[in-house]
Formats: structure tokens, sequence, C-alpha cells
């Protein structure tokens, strides 16, 4: 008898709430913690062309921590399409500025470059205070070292 091995579908599903406080956290190691909650590799059930992950709630954006020197080094670019169109951030301004958008950069790196990977970017909320609009989901506290 042949064993065949399971795959997911889109209704297999159970999408729970997390919450993810960010205060203190380094960046880089909060958004693969993230990410790979979104795809769900924490799930038993993980299918690799199937969103199998949870919704992540971020709290807390403003108080993220970057190691070393890359506050004054790192620079986040985006381009307008014309010529000369190149727009330089550096993260000490975009901190300031907009310090969802920083969580937000740092996980979509993470996520495949593909329509699923758009679907699951979706799932994200992230918000700079402590304040958040979804406690009707009862997300979960998801507790990060």
């Amino acid at each position: 008898m042949k064993k065949y091995t399971y795959s997911a579908k889109q209704s297999d599903n159970k999408d729970k709430w997390c919450i993810v406080d960010a205060e203190g956290m380094v960046l880089g190691r909060l958004a693969t913690v993230i990410a790979s909650r979104l795809r769900g590799k924490h799930n038993p059930m993980f299918t690799p062309h199937a969103d199998t992950g949870d919704s992540v709630v971020v709290i807390n954006a403003d108080k993220v921590v970057l190691t070393g020197r890359k506050l004054d080094q790192k620079c986040y670019y985006r381009h307008s399409g014309y010529i000369g169109g190149l727009t330089t951030t550096k993260a000490k301004d975009l901190l300031e500025k907009k310090p969802a958008d920083m969580v937000r950069f740092a996980v979509k790196g993470m996520l495949p470059k593909n329509k699923l990977g758009s679907k699951i970017f979706k799932k994200l909320k992230v918000y700079a205070g402590d304040q958040h609009p979804h406690t009707a989901q009862n997300p979960e506290v998801l507790e990060l070292q």
C-alpha cells in the first residue's frame, strides 16, 4: 500500500492571530520570526505553495533596535522611474518618521517574491505605539527573547 505525503489546502488553515511586542528587539531577528510565523513554518501541516500561516500584529515598532552602526549607515532606496530619480533615506530618519515601515521592509524582504508572498504580507499589521485595533480577534501574545 502506497503512502502519500499530505498537502495542505487553503481551506485547512485555521488562521490564528499573534501579537508581538517589538520593544528592545533587534530588527533582523524580529523580522525572521515574524516572516516564519506569517509563512506558517511553525505549523506541522506547512505546505510551500499554500498559505498556512497566522496573522501577526506588531506593536511598539518605534522601539526596535539596530545593532552596530546600522542606524547611521543603513540606507533605504526607492526610485521614481525617471532619470536621476533615486531617493535614499537613512535608517535613523526612517525610524523617526515612519517606524512601522522599517519593520515592514525587513519582513517583506524575507517573504517569497510571488503572488503568495503578496497575499501573506497583507496579514502583517504594524503599529508604532502600543495600541492596536485588533482586540476583537483575541490575539495570543508571542513571547520572543
